[in-house]
């Protein structure tokens, strides 16, 4: 896969923010066509804390039957610091890495992370999601930003994440009796799109397919 030079990422904090403001403008909501897509792509990265390396898997699954197409994995030096908000400038350069191994396209990325729920409305799925050219989606463990009532328990349900009148994603509940997930639109996608997608993609799991086989891939990669 190739992917779109649109900043620099030895930056300093303020810089960043800066370019955040920026791209977010970029950000489009719009359905995905066709849709369902035929190939997905879950990414994640491990840290190894102590030597601040990091290590970024990608792993491409056909969609809805969740078969793998193929898999990559990057270690790389982490440059820039752990900063909540910018997790995209410490993350991104190491990801693109390993998306450019892929010889398949993939037409919808999920990452574990936030896309526009985030204080800038640019989290990493968003930021991804315009450097690579497609449509993402953020699929978060935890809350950024935003206010919302809990989801009933039944698998499925799931209710608005917002801040004042703003939609900022939704919070979905993907087994009973386990904690609710965060999702968001990155780019290129509808929020009943994304939701869509992410339950098809858990199965019996809380988190889905994707982004949970290529964190484990990423944590192999570190313990190598």
């Amino acid at each position: 896969m190739k992917f779109k030079k649109l900043h620099p990422f030895h930056l300093t904090p303020r810089e960043a923010i800066r370019v955040q403001s920026r791209l977010r403008k970029r950000i489009q909501i719009k359905p995905i066509k066709p849709f369902p897509p035929r190939l997905i792509a879950g990414a994640d990265i491990a840290v190894d804390t102590k030597n601040d390396v990091g290590f970024a898997a990608v792993i491409v699954y056909t969609f809805p039957e969740l078969k793998e197409v193929e898999r990559s994995w990057v270690k790389k030096k982490l440059d820039f610091p752990y900063i909540p908000g910018l997790l995209a400038f410490r993350e991104a350069p190491i990801l693109l890495e390993a998306f450019s191994k892929l010889k398949s396209d993939p037409d919808v990325l999920l990452f574990d992370g936030q896309g526009i729920a985030h204080p800038r409305r640019l989290g990493i799925a968003s930021h991804m999601g315009l450097l690579l050219g497609k449509s993402a989606i953020g699929c978060g463990k935890s809350r950024l930003c935003g206010i919302y009532s809990p989801p009933p328990p039944d698998p499925g349900a799931w209710t608005y994440l917002r801040e004042g009148k703003e939609i900022l994603g939704a919070v979905l509940r993907t087994q009973k009796g386990c904690k609710p997930i965060f999702i968001s639109i990155g780019h290129r996608i509808t929020l009943k799109q994304t939701l869509e997608i992410a339950l098809r993609c858990c199965g019996s799991y809380r988190i889905p397919k994707p982004t949970r086989e290529a964190d484990i891939c990423a944590k192999e990669a570190k313990s190598y």
